[in-house]
């Protein structure tokens, strides 16, 4: 099977450009770091740089939106690529993508929520309860009281 899952960083700006057919595609360059343990118990990092293809609406999509840094879900399949240049063989391995998944999005200017500096000192706005009189609240049986011998209409066996 010949399936690929990789989440990473764009490392640059997506190039999309159109074939013949009319059909978008976009070269994306992904980012994919591995945390391991080294051998001096010492915690390391290493990245591995993928080409990406995008076609069709995703490619467009990408275009769009993604920028250089932003974080992406790739799910797809291994391709290899061989040809001759200048009398060596050149080779290369990429993935050509059945989904790109945008990981998180920028915040718009005048988003309420925004991760803007200032939006630390922004509340969400209150959520109202329905208003209860006083005769309502007495009359609400507690919590713990239902159970198999009460017969409450709420509990269920399992």
């Amino acid at each position: 099977m010949n399936k690929v899952f990789l989440i990473g960083n764009l490392t640059r700006d997506p190039e999309v450009k159109f074939v013949a057919s009319g059909k978008a595609v976009a070269d994306l360059r992904l980012a994919v770091t591995r945390r391991f343990r080294a051998s001096d118990g010492e915690y390391r990092q290493d990245a591995c740089f993928v080409d990406v293809m995008v076609w069709d609406r995703q490619a467009e999509n990408c275009g769009k939106y993604l920028r250089k840094g932003a974080p992406v879900f790739v799910e797809g399949f291994l391709k290899f690529d061989e040809w001759k240049k200048d009398g060596e063989t050149r080779s290369r391995l990429s993935v050509i993508a059945d989904r790109v998944q945008f990981l998180d999005r920028p915040p718009k200017r005048g988003d309420e929520f925004s991760d803007t500096p200032d939006a630390a000192n922004r509340t969400a706005p209150e959520r109202k309860e329905p208003a209860r009189s006083g005769h309502e609240a007495e009359q609400a049986p507690a919590a713990d009281a239902q159970g198999p011998d009460s017969g409450g209409s709420d509990y269920l066996p399992f």
